[in-house]
């Protein structure tokens, strides 16, 4: 088998965030997000006025439109997390890493171009894109845990934040170029959106081929077969029973599954939001949205490599610590955004810490794994948590939409609507800072505390 040299691995790792990012950026925050919230509103004629609703059917139940994907993305993710550990456990049995990277990978791609086959605004169109959703959330995020297990064996620690920025610098310019193509394409009338979701899934699978065919498969592990199906939760419960001795692996980690909720769940309702809450001139939402998206992007790639920096200089945990605070303030501030500019202002401030808190979280993590050469069971376990906090905060956020838009003491006052979801959100992130600050300097050994 041939093997390559230690660059060579390391930017063939990389090339999958250039890859994969596209899902993230067109499906989970830019041109999906603003297809579906235009095409699931209604018109209604009420007392001879037309009103637009956000109501849609859905399986015979009604909800709101943003709610509804709200609560799939929570259910998504739940499957992921019970899904996750079954298949990193027969990854190791098999010793093929690289093979569930690649089923996942093209799962993934396959979903988002199946989005296309649907009419989202039709009842029977809406179930097909939801499944479509699903299908390409829950390969997205398997492929992503066997691609983060491949960090700590590619990369010494103090490589570690360097490499884990440049990878989400990669998928952040890959995701902006072909964004950038399908809205000149669609804005230039040379296609319909929904053409992007196909763009989508064939960048995805096209460019994975290459950190297909550099990254390692993997070694097979010595345990029987009827332990197959079984052993990734073995290795979480192992995993948790070693943390629990370890002290600063674990407060990292506990205070890392109680941010990530807000965290991610921003990143997921920020265009939702802005779609609702703010006060786009007539026909200028979708552009508006789209530069909001760009502006977000761009600002995150110089972002993650600051907080490398910073990192370096003051710790990853001072560092994380401030970037919360700073995520908390931009949560409040959700309160008194009503204009484009006011917006524009606070999507730069988010990109500059959302690929910032992300790179720092996954190398911050790496680096406090203990010296095992089963890398894969600790991010299986990072990875659970982080999407069951995930679940956890996109169903709280849905409920709080529906109780801000649906009830009509709530709706009329400052925090109606979405806004009460995402000034919900601070709690996550003061937590975070409180468990943030209880991570000690060194890792201490403790077989009595949890």
């Amino acid at each position: 088998m041939k093997t390559y040299s230690k660059k060579t691995t390391q930017n063939a790792w990389a090339m999958y965030d250039w890859a994969n990012s596209v899902y993230s950026l067109v499906i989970t925050t830019a041109i999906f997000p603003i297809y579906y919230a235009a095409k699931t509103k209604s018109t209604l004629l009420v007392d001879g006025e037309e009103v637009t609703s956000n109501m849609v059917q859905f399986m015979g139940f009604e909800f709101v439109n943003t709610a509804l994907i709200g609560y799939v993305g929570a259910f998504g993710f739940v499957l992921v997390s019970i899904l996750m550990p079954l298949f990193t456990g027969v990854a190791d049995y098999l010793g093929r890493k690289r093979f569930f990277l690649r089923l996942f990978s093209t799962m993934g791609a396959l979903g988002c171009m199946g989005l296309y086959l649907f009419d989202v605004s039709e009842e029977s169109g809406l179930i097909g894109t939801i499944l479509m959703y699903l299908i390409a959330l829950i390969g997205f995020w398997l492929s992503i845990v066997f691609y983060n297990s491949y960090l700590p064996e590619i990369a010494s620690r103090e490589e570690q934040d360097k490499l884990s920025a440049k990878g989400f610098s990669f998928g952040y310019v890959g995701s902006v170029l072909l964004l950038s193509s399908i809205l000149y394409l669609n804005l230039n009338g040379h296609i319909e959106a929904e053409v992007g979701f196909i763009m989508t899934g064939v960048w995805w699978l096209v460019f994975t081929q290459y950190s297909l065919y550099i990254l390692p498969s993997g070694k097979a592990k010595r345990f029987t077969g009827t332990e197959v199906l079984s052993k990734g939760f073995d290795e979480l419960s192992h995993v948790w029973r070693v943390m629990k001795k370890t002290l600063r692996l674990k407060r990292f980690t506990q205070a890392f599954f109680v941010y990530s909720m807000g965290v991610q769940t921003v990143m997921m309702v920020a265009v939702y939001f802005a779609e609702k809450e703010i006060d786009w001139p007539e026909g200028g939402a979708k552009i508006g949205l789209i530069l909001s998206v760009l502006l977000i992007q761009v600002i995150a790639i110089p972002g993650a490599y600051v907080m490398s920096i910073l990192s370096a200089k003051k710790g990853n945990i001072k560092t994380l610590i401030a970037v919360n605070v700073f995520w908390a303030i931009l949560c409040l501030g959700a309160i008194v955004i009503h204009t484009p500019n006011q917006f524009y202002f606070m999507a730069a401030l988010v990109g500059f810490v959302m690929g910032g808190i992300q790179s720092l979280s996954r190398s911050t993590f790496s680096k406090f794994i203990p010296e095992v050469k089963d890398t894969a069971s600790y991010f299986s376990f990072y990875d659970v948590s982080e999407k069951i906090g995930l679940a956890i905060g996109l169903f709280i956020f849905a409920y709080l939409e529906e109780v801000g838009t649906t009830n009509v003491d709530v709706s009329e006052g400052v925090l109606s609507g979405m806004r009460l979801s995402i000034v919900s959100l601070v709690v996550f992130f003061v937590l975070g800072v409180i468990l943030l600050l209880r991570v000690p300097k060194e890792e201490v050994a403790s077989s009595t505390e949890v």
